[in-house]
């Protein structure tokens, strides 16, 4: 919570973000079919990666950029959808303590949160420079996707997992900066059922395409072996 108050005063990015119930989407389904067909609940877990490694957390127009695009796939969701933001890096809770959890609301619009969610995107490099979210050395993403769908799932609704990073695992179970490492193999399949994973941003800070592609194919074979129907890495857009 400290880390949340912390990051909402250094960019006065959320203004009083709750979390509403589904318990309300009956009612609100209502009203938008007065106009035109209700969109299907969706779920969108953005996760922010402040790895040292990833350029997002030190250049603004790229941050910018990834924002943009995040908030793109928020406006478009329909009532009782859900939107969650977490941060990762080191296997370590208590450097990632920040949590922004919100469901589509009358009182919390698609319009609204898409607009809360890219100004926190967009102001990573300003929070990591202030020393409100701190840098991080190493990359957990397996144990990061374990854990966040562990804690908020795939169930109920189709939900997309977006990761606001380079894609280089940096982890006991990968070095993905060297040529020959590659990701271990999933035991069964702890994502069936999650509808799509993104990747904004894999091998940014390479600045190469052949390790981008590398990078691409193992997240895309590893994503389809763990149960996610669809892998989307995009370097550029």
């Amino acid at each position: 919570m400290q880390s949340l108050l912390a990051a909402t005063a250094a960019l006065g990015l959320i203004g009083g973000s709750v979390l509403y119930t589904a318990a309300e989407a009956p009612s609100l389904m209502q009203l938008a079919q007065d106009d035109e067909p209700a969109l299907a609940p969706r779920r969108i877990i953005v996760g922010i990666d402040l790895s040292r490694s990833n350029p997002l957390i030190d250049e603004p127009g790229f941050a910018a950029k990834v924002g943009r695009r995040v908030a793109a796939e928020i406006a478009s969701l329909g009532f009782a959808s859900e939107v969650h933001v977490r941060t990762f890096g080191s296997f370590d809770s208590s450097s990632n303590t920040f949590a922004y959890d919100q469901v589509i609301s009358t009182h919390a619009r698609p319009d609204y949160v898409a607009a809360e969610v890219e100004r926190l995107v967009a102001g990573t490099p300003a929070l990591v420079e202030r020393g409100k979210w701190r840098s991080q050395g190493t990359t957990n993403i397996i144990a990061f996707l374990d854990n966040v769908v562990l804690s908020i799932g795939c169930d109920e609704m189709p939900t997309t997992v977006i990761l606001a990073s380079d894609g280089v695992e940096d982890s006991e179970y990968a070095r993905l900066e060297r040529s020959r490492s590659t990701l271990p193999a999933p035991e069964g399949r702890p994502f069936h059922g999650c509808a799509e994973l993104q990747i904004l941003g894999i091998g940014q800070g390479t600045h190469s395409p052949s390790e981008t592609d590398r990078l691409r194919a193992q997240w895309a074979g590893w994503s389809r072996a763990a149960g996610f129907v669809r892998f989307q890495g995009l370097n550029d857009w």
